[in-house]
């Protein structure tokens, strides 16, 4: 398939005039993967359209937010609905009720809400909570897991920051960095023995339950059991970052998935439905601590939109609709079969996983269980790879790094034909 981007092309050359790197978010530059990203000017359904009018199926999906597929016509019409009653106005709302009692009664580890713009907010709110209700400084987060860009928390990040080969940030003060402990993933050994260690000094343990972010990496089930234990025995805040896992891996989180409840737990991606929706929320006796009801101060003029709640509310009743997540579910344990079937055919070096309405494709032999194996994966075959399904009609994540998505608006159809591409993609590659 030979596509014209000139219209891309161009926009780009305007964007990097005025824009650092001509992107407004680090990975969307295509850095890792070769040439010049693409300029999106529509999406409906699991298919996105370039500025050149080049049609791909999408499994970024808003980088997963858009669990239902571009342009729901039930998310569209809430949004329009609310916008003609007016977009905002810093003040509280019917919808933010609903918001929160529709959250509770997915998550009930979540007794109380608050509703904030992104999930990095949601993170850095959730660590100054656990602070202030701890009264101690140290955070526990794992290799390879980003929780926004907090800079407590740039500290051996994933996503954008292990794109770019550098697992942390210029401008993130030594004395800040000092505050946070990093420790390997999927490692209950290490997290036991740094409990013993310096337990009493821990505020809270933030982890993403399934990571994203250094592509699809799934907990063994006692990583996530020690850090339960650990934070009950040391008096430790566990805090879930559920941004990318929330309503995604299963209708009440990872948290129901594994059987495991955090004390906190942040949400965004699905919440807002497309929009700028995220949250945080939890045990009654720490949200408690929160102005203006406690000492530790946040705050936000856009905090619980009315237009992006109604959309985020949309999306949740679709979501949360029986038989929806094995359904989804479905479709992401076939596109990683038909995936790895497909390399079996020219025996290349390639393994896929899938989660929930999550997968990972990796250029190794099995799936990675932490940062140093998913080190192992092979980037110049992904790269080349990406290049090659992109100009067969499919667009995945511009990184390595990055776990994919499957939308409801996904099916048979669209497994078949990534199937295909896939095929003789990976057949070229070889030669």
């Amino acid at each position: 398939m030979t596509n014209s981007y000139s219209e891309s092309r161009a926009l780009f050359s305007r964007a990097v005039a005025r824009i650092p790197g001509g992107v407004n978010s680090p990975v969307r530059a295509f850095r890792a993967v070769g040439g010049e990203p693409l300029f999106i000017a529509r999406a409906q359904g699991a298919n996105i359209w370039d500025a050149d009018n080049n049609q791909y199926i999408d499994y970024v999906n808003s980088w997963g937010a858009n669990i239902v597929g571009h342009a729901h016509p039930d998310i569209v019409a809430a949004a329009q609905d609310a916008i003609g009653r007016g977009l905002g106005f810093g003040a509280p709302t019917q919808t933010e009720c609903e918001f929160a009692e529709l959250l509770h009664s997915a998550m009930p580890a979540m007794e109380k809400i608050r509703a904030v713009n992104s999930g990095g907010e949601a993170t850095m709110s959730a660590v100054r909570l656990a602070r202030g209700f701890t009264k101690r400084d140290i955070v526990v987060k794992f290799e390879g897991c980003y929780h926004g860009a907090v800079d407590s928390l740039l500290v051996d990040a994933g996503s954008g920051a292990l794109t770019f080969g550098n697992p942390s940030s210029a401008g993130v003060p030594e004395a800040v960095a000092g505050k946070t402990l990093v420790l390997p993933y999927n490692n209950p050994q290490a997290v036991a023995d740094a409990f013993a260690a310096k337990g009493d000094s821990f505020a809270a343990v933030i982890v993403e339950p399934v990571a994203g972010n250094m592509n699809l990496v799934v907990p063994d089930p006692e990583f996530l059991q020690t850090l339960r234990e650990q934070c009950d025995k040391n008096g430790v805040v566990l805090i879930f970052d559920e941004v990318m896992t929330g309503f995604r891996v299963h209708r009440g989180g990872a948290q129901a998935l594994f059987g495991i409840q955090p004390d906190l737990t942040c949400l965004g991606k699905v919440v807002g439905g497309g929009l700028g929706v995220a949250a945080f929320g939890g045990r009654e006796d720490i949200m408690s601590r929160l102005a203006p009801d406690g000492p530790v101060y946040q705050a936000g003029t856009l905090s619980g939109n009315p237009v992006a709640l109604a959309a985020g509310l949309a999306a949740l009743k679709i979501v949360l609709a029986d038989g929806f997540f094995p359904a989804l579910s479905k479709t992401a344990r076939d596109l990683a079969d038909e995936l790895e079937k497909a390399a079996e055919v020219v025996r290349a070096v390639f393994s896929a996983r899938s989660i929930g309405g999550m997968f990972g494709l990796y250029f190794r032999g099995a799936p990675p269980k932490n940062f140093a194996e998913v080190g192992e994966c092979n980037l110049d075959s992904f790269a080349r790879f990406f290049q090659g399904m992109l100009r067969r009609g499919v667009y995945l994540a511009p990184s390595a790094y990055e776990a994919g998505f499957v939308s409801a608006a996904h099916g048979a159809d669209e497994v078949a034909a990534t199937a295909k591409a896939a095929a003789a993609t990976l057949a070229e590659m070889q030669n």
